[in-house]
């Protein structure tokens, strides 16, 4: 027992410094402590397209839904454990370039666990027209090399489906979450829509980087639709899309999503005194204080929403049973049908 009053002490003594607020109404005393930190991955770029890495918690500023808030978290360059997981399009439109893109994922894979955190660790999912998750996460390259080694294309696209999937299995991790996906196009057979995927990746605080694969260069050749819900995912998570060949322009892309990883910000804040609307999804922007500077951030996040308002004593009666029940509402009956035969004295 006085164990466990002693961790109770220390739980609150560790929230207490986020976020308490304490009133005092005559004898009674009211503790409330909100302790929903938004965090953000951030990173920075000048006007030349370099990524900067040397900005300081002072130099950022974040709104939420338009109101300015107060950074409580910020490290730069954050060394916080990656998990990456890699989503791999294997429908059967990549299969005759499916080795070339599973050797530059290899790559990528051992250059992350060669210079990153030891805490980092990396799934992998294949998606066709089923989503399948071919390793859980671990560090081990050689055990994802025979995975994406045996990977063959079939029909079909479920990338919605894949991009749920892996959401909901990042979610409850600790450190940053990175989503990387290999694709050549657009959704054909999720059974999720585009909606309830872009939510998955916002409740799982995910940055997802789209690497679009497209062999074909004509404008025929490429899913437009896709595309544009690819740059979408990217933009309202704070990634960005890649649109590269095979061989040397592919390992540059994954070069660069190393880079991004490395020089990331993370920013974390307590939401204050912010506006609320109907809907739970708030609208955040993170800019720098220098306005050359260009700042990429998710544009979002799931938070509370405004209280419905209630219903007015003219809507809601009581049943026999005393229970309060809304009024059905009155229609009115709807107007006569002319016949087109008026008499134009009578008007019947």
């Amino acid at each position: 027992m006085r164990r466990a009053l002693l961790a109770c002490s220390f739980t609150f003594a560790c929230l207490w410094p986020a976020a308490a607020q304490v009133t005092d109404i005559g004898a009674e005393t009211t503790i409330r402590v909100d302790v929903q930190l938004v965090r953000i991955l951030a990173t920075a770029k000048d006007p030349s397209g370099a990524l900067v890495g040397s900005l300081e918690k002072r130099d950022f500023v974040v709104r939420d839904n338009g109101a300015e808030q107060q950074i409580a978290i910020f490290e730069r360059q954050t060394d916080q454990p990656l998990n990456v997981a890699i989503l791999i399009d294997n429908s059967g439109s990549t299969a005759k370039d499916l080795r070339y893109e599973t050797e530059s994922v290899t790559r990528f894979l051992r250059s992350l666990v060669k210079e990153g955190n030891p805490e980092d660790s990396f799934a992998l999912y294949s998606f066709n027209w089923e989503v399948v998750r071919q390793n859980g996460f671990t560090r081990s390259v050689p055990a994802l090399e025979r995975s994406l080694k045996m990977m063959k294309g079939e029909a079909g696209t479920s990338l919605y489906d894949a991009i749920l999937l892996a959401s909901r299995e990042l979610e409850n991790r600790r450190g940053r979450k990175i989503l990387v996906i290999l694709t050549d196009g657009g959704d054909t057979t999720s059974k999720t829509d585009f909606q309830h995927a872009t939510e998955a990746a916002q409740l799982a605080d995910a940055v997802i980087y789209p690497v679009l694969v497209v062999p074909i260069t004509n404008a025929a050749g490429h899913n437009v639709g896709g595309e544009n819900a690819l740059t979408t995912f990217a933009l309202r998570t704070g990634g960005r899309v890649f649109e590269p060949g095979l061989g040397a322009e592919l390992d540059r892309a994954f070069d660069q999503i190393i880079r991004d990883l490395r020089t990331q910000y993370l920013i974390g804040f307590y939401p204050k005194d912010v506006p609320l609307t109907k809907d739970r999804f708030h609208s955040l922007e993170v800019t720098a204080a220098d306005p050359r500077l260009l700042v990429k951030a998710r544009n979002g996040y799931y938070g509370e929403a405004a209280a419905a308002v209630p219903a007015s004593a003219d809507e809601v009666g009581v049943r026999p049973d005393g229970e309060s029940v809304r009024k059905p509402k009155k229609i009115a009956p709807p107007a006569a049908r002319s016949s087109g035969n008026r008499n134009p004295n009578t008007g019947k």
